[in-house]
């Protein structure tokens, strides 16, 4: 298994009220698709570069979770289905590396 960082960008309809169940809807599609998650990190409402779908701002969530290659290939349509949900990444998590002590 790997560890993936999946960055969500919702569209809550102006309605930040709505996210946790649209987060907690999102989980358990993942879940589902055989991902363990690990951490929801709720980045807030953000105003967007450029419109999307005519929508200028979205939701932000970035999910870090355990699965299979295979997992994130079956996840996309799934996803793409969905019409809350206006973008999606998914990246390999690496950890942060620590800083080598500069040489004096």
């Amino acid at each position: 298994m790997n560890q993936y960082d999946g960055l969500f960008i919702l569209n809550t309809a102006g309605k930040d009220e709505n996210a946790p169940d649209l987060i907690e809807a999102l989980k358990k599609e993942m879940e589902t698709a055989g991902a363990v998650v690990k951490a929801v990190q709720k980045m807030d409402r953000k105003v967007l570069a450029r419109p999307i779908r005519k929508v200028t701002a979205g939701y932000y969530v970035n999910f870090v979770f355990d699965a299979a290659p295979g997992v994130i290939n079956a996840l996309r349509p799934k996803l793409a289905l969905n019409e809350t949900i206006l973008r999606v990444q998914f990246l390999k998590h690496e950890e942060p590396k620590a800083k080598e002590p500069a040489a004096a």
